[in-house]
């Protein structure tokens, strides 16, 4: 359902002439999975996200999406997936109702289907006791669940959710796994990604770890706990980013220490 293939972004960079904020990533997820995409700020997160919903172009590697690729049939990937993110703007004037609605239309959608739709996806979310309530009265939890069925109303076999229960309270982050996990039980692929391990332990099929832009493990909690010899996920993402620095570390000494040999034989 989604296949990433040596998917490389990079950008100029006036220092070193290139700064690859994704190199050569790497990895799939099926239909009726959960996969979690992590990793700590500015490890290439986003820039993944962005290039699998089309806001971005990758540099350079495949991805498809439902079986399109993301750069020659965008159209298609956008019909393919829902998008959620803790920061999906809401319309104050509109409501729910008004605003899935909407992008109901914007889908596509035909009248004579897309009402019943609207209902089914309204009832899932137990959105029906403020369908018409504007966005400028709704509650974060509101708002976020608002988000969700805009991004479900088109029925997308594939959902994207970007840190979709930051700022959340306790009980409305509670529902939205919820949601998160029937959506899987209907067999939907989903990308999850988030910083709060709990969430991951709770809701991941299998996990990859992103940091600077690179991917350092992919697997089921198990193989990953088995792998590296620590049952506490936390405890283990933290062990694979120090692993990484000081591999990264040494390699720099080495090559400054190369460099300087250089220098001083001429």
């Amino acid at each position: 359902m989604i296949e990433v293939v040596n998917l490389t972004k990079a950008y100029p960079d006036l220092v070193n002439g290139q700064f690859r904020a994704l190199d050569e990533v790497s990895f799939t997820a099926a239909p009726g999975e959960i996969f979690g995409l992590l990793g700590p700020n500015g490890a290439g997160k986003t820039t993944a996200l962005r290039i699998l919903s089309t806001v971005l172009r990758p540099t350079s590697g495949l991805v498809r999406i439902n079986g399109f690729d993301v750069t020659t049939h965008p159209d298609e990937v956008r019909h393919s997936i829902g998008f959620v993110s803790s920061n999906t703007a809401i319309y104050d004037r509109m409501t729910a109702w008004e605003m899935v609605e909407y992008f109901g239309r914007l889908y596509g959608i035909p009248n004579d289907r897309l009402e019943a739709r609207m209902l089914q996806v309204f009832e899932e979310l137990s959105m029906l006791d403020y369908r018409n309530v504007a966005g400028a009265r709704m509650s974060t939890g509101m708002r976020q669940k608002v988000s969700i069925a805009r991004a479900l109303v088109h029925d997308p076999p594939v959902l994207i959710f970007d840190e979709a229960s930051l700022g959340l309270d306790v009980i409305v982050a509670r529902a939205l796994l919820e949601i998160i996990a029937r959506l899987r039980d209907q067999g939907k692929c989903i990308i999850f990604s988030t910083h709060v391990m709990r969430e991951v332990e709770r809701l991941c099929d299998r996990v990859a770890i992103l940091y600077r832009g690179r991917i350092l493990a992919n697997g089921t909690l198990e193989d990953l706990a088995n792998q590296y010899g620590e049952a506490d996920f936390e405890e283990m993402f933290l062990t694979m980013l120090h692993q990484s620095d000081r591999a990264r570390q040494a390699q720099v000494a080495e090559a400054l220490h190369a460099f300087a040999i250089g220098g001083n034989k001429s």
